[in-house]
């Protein structure tokens, strides 16, 4: 019987039971034995990774062509404009590709999110906003290139979803085993 394993990833640390170049790792939290993370998430990204043991569903995940919606929540630098936000919903030309439409909004009101550590750097005379961003692709730190290409960098990371799988109000380096879960294609739209 497959395991699927949603476990909140901590900033700085690897999507990999293997420490590289001194960084932590998905070995110091206990998780259950034979499960890998389906998709990664960056090491200054944070939020939910889901493991398992089921190589047919991390195929179905992380295959480009079946668009499995990803869902993060974003804090950017400065408050971007309307029009800023459209062109992202069409799509923007990052180094050598153009990242398909997504959806995006500003979060109003801004979330509650646990505090980071070390945290965010705060300046008074500049407003940070937090963003929801939906995507179905996943390439190498695009959310982070597309925020950088409308001139908001992001500041903070955060996934929120995978298709239907909610991070929800799981703490920060814990986990939940998912049961009685049918994890089949429209589980993921």
């Amino acid at each position: 019987m497959p395991r699927y394993i949603l476990f909140h990833k901590p900033y700085g640390v690897l999507s990999q039971f293997t420490p590289e170049d001194g960084a932590r790792s998905l070995a110091e939290f206990d998780l259950p034995k034979g499960v890998y993370a389906a998709g990664r998430l960056d090491k200054d990204s944070e939020g939910l990774l889901l493991l398992t043991d089921d190589g047919p569903l991390i195929e179905r995940l992380l295959n480009p062509k079946n668009e499995k919606q990803k869902t993060y929540w974003v804090l950017v630098e400065r408050v971007p404009s309307e029009e800023s936000l459209a062109k992202m919903r069409k799509g923007l030309k990052i180094e050598d590709y153009v990242t398909k439409p997504c959806e995006v909004k500003i979060l109003d009101p801004q979330p509650e999110v646990p505090p980071r550590d070390p945290p965010v750097r705060f300046r008074k005379s500049v407003t940070d906003i937090w963003l929801e961003i939906k995507i179905v692709e996943g390439k190498n730190r695009q959310v982070r290139k597309m925020t950088a290409a409308i001139g908001h960098p992001t500041l903070r990371l955060i996934r929120k979803g995978i298709g239907h799988l909610q991070l929800g109000d799981l703490s920060v380096g814990s986990y939940r085993e998912l049961t009685d879960v049918n994890l089949d294609e429209k589980s993921f739209k």
